[in-house]
C-alpha cells in the first residue's frame, strides 16, 4: 500500500463492496497516524517508529 494510487484504489474498492470498516496488513507504511482520502474515508494507520526504517511492515484500518 506504500506505493502512489494504492489508497485510492482501496477506497474504490471499499465503495464497491459497501463495506464501512476494512483491516490491511503488510501497508509497507513507516510511523503511526491517521489520513483522511480526498474520497472521505479515514485511514488509520501503524507500522516503523522509524521514519527511515525499512518499508517492510505496518498494518491499517
Amino acid at each position: 500500500m506504500w506505493e502512489t494510487g494504492k489508497t485510492s484504489q482501496i477506497a474504490k474498492e471499499m465503495r464497491r463492496y459497501n463495506l464501512a470498516v476494512l483491516g490491511i496488513s503488510e501497508t509497507h507504511w513507516t510511523q503511526a497516524g491517521q489520513r483522511r482520502l480526498n474520497t472521505g474515508e479515514m485511514l488509520l494507520y501503524c507500522g516503523h517508529e522509524e521514519e527511515n526504517a525499512p518499508h517492510t511492515q505496518g498494518v491499517a484500518l
